[in-house]
């Protein structure tokens, strides 16, 4: 039986744009439809794909990974710190005006603002590990343990051992695995952001210190 071990992880690329952008999203649905879905005009994964496509900012390929099985991506994941949160403002603005145009940036990138209330951005000396997403058919057999494990590594590398993210208080599974990787909770955010899109559900910020 196929195990994290056998994952390779590797830069993800443009092309990766059809198995990734489906993980990417899995990783926190709700967040994204609010944000990013416009009734009978988008869903979210349009606007991702889009973002990823042209490779630059927090959803651009340039800032993922992907483990591949047997020639197929299975997971993807992203890590970085707070140097890059002006880059990333930057960028998602840019692609926001240009996917959405002036009639829905405006309330696209309010609503993102609103949802960093509750997943803030790292600071600091932090490493956020985001987008992490395993391809359901492979998930319980230690590929989301890897891939947190490899993002682990990328960030030893960079000298940094202080790792966070964020886990939706509805994903208990996500959030035993990442106990398991040896992160505890140190906060909750509560959460009333509803509308057409749905609910926002509030959010738990972990965090471990071993990058090893």
């Amino acid at each position: 039986m196929a195990t994290g071990a056998q994952v390779r992880f590797r830069p993800a690329a443009a092309a990766d744009v059809g198995t990734a952008v489906p993980l990417i999203h899995s990783s926190g649905p709700a967040a994204f439809e609010y944000v990013f879905a416009v009734p009978r005009r988008n869903d979210a994964q349009a606007f991702l794909r889009h973002a990823f496509v042209d490779g630059a900012g927090e959803f651009g390929w340039r800032n993922h990974w992907v483990g591949e099985l047997n020639g197929l991506v299975v997971a993807v994941g992203a890590g970085y710190g707070a140097e890059v949160q002006w880059d990333f403002t930057l960028a998602a603005a840019r692609q926001i005006l240009g996917f959405f145009g002036w009639r829905h940036a405006g309330a696209v990138i309010a609503r993102g603002l609103r949802v960093e209330r509750i997943i803030a951005p790292p600071k600091g000396d932090m490493h956020y590990l985001a987008h992490l997403g395993v391809d359901p058919a492979w998930q319980g057999r230690g590929i989301g343990q890897a891939l947190i494990g490899h993002l682990a590594a990328e960030a030893a590398r960079r000298g940094r051992s202080r790792l966070a993210l964020d886990v939706a208080v509805s994903n208990p599974r996500a959030q035993a695995l990442y106990e398991r990787c040896g992160f505890v909770v140190l906060d909750e955010k509560p959460s009333a952001l509803a509308d057409a899109r749905g609910h926002v559900p509030a959010h738990r910020r972990m965090e471990r210190w071993s990058a090893g």
